[in-house]
Order: C-alpha cells, then sequence, then structure tokens
C-alpha cells in the first residue's frame, strides 16, 4: 500500500521567497490561471497546497490551471 505524503501548505511569504515573484506578480498570475488558487485556511487565513507551487516551479513559463487537472489525473489512475 503507497503512503501519500500529508498535504502540506505555504504562507504567502514562502510562496513569494520560493517563486521569486512579486506579490502584484503572484496575483495577477492567479487571475490569469497561471498560478494555482490560494485555498482558504480559517477565517483570516489561506496558503497555497505545496504540491501545487512545486508544479508550477517545474515549469512557470507555460503552466496554467488546467495542468493542476491533469496532474489530479494522474494520481488517480
Amino acid at each position: 500500500m503507497p503512503t501519500h505524503a500529508p498535504v502540506r501548505y505555504l504562507r504567502l511569504p514562502a510562496v513569494l521567497e520560493r517563486t521569486a515573484l512579486s506579490r502584484a506578480t503572484l496575483y495577477r498570475k492567479i487571475a490569469a490561471g497561471t498560478f494555482p488558487q490560494q485555498v482558504k485556511l480559517a477565517a483570516r487565513c489561506c496558503g497555497w497546497r505545496e504540491s501545487e507551487v512545486e508544479l508550477w516551479l517545474r515549469n512557470p513559463m507555460t503552466f496554467t490551471v488546467a495542468d493542476l487537472e491533469r496532474d489530479e489525473d494522474r494520481d488517480a489512475a
């Protein structure tokens, strides 16, 4: 039985550090569908799934949100 790593979430400062994007550019990319959406963790707290940020880092120039769906389909198979 394969074991899966727990889902980890990154807060905004960690995402900005890993991606070297500015805050404005990050949110512009989210709006354009070229960076993963943040996930609401609590009333005043959000974060990004580390696995999705890592997927973006593998190919930041051509990444689209559709890449996340293809990656989920591959994991389910």
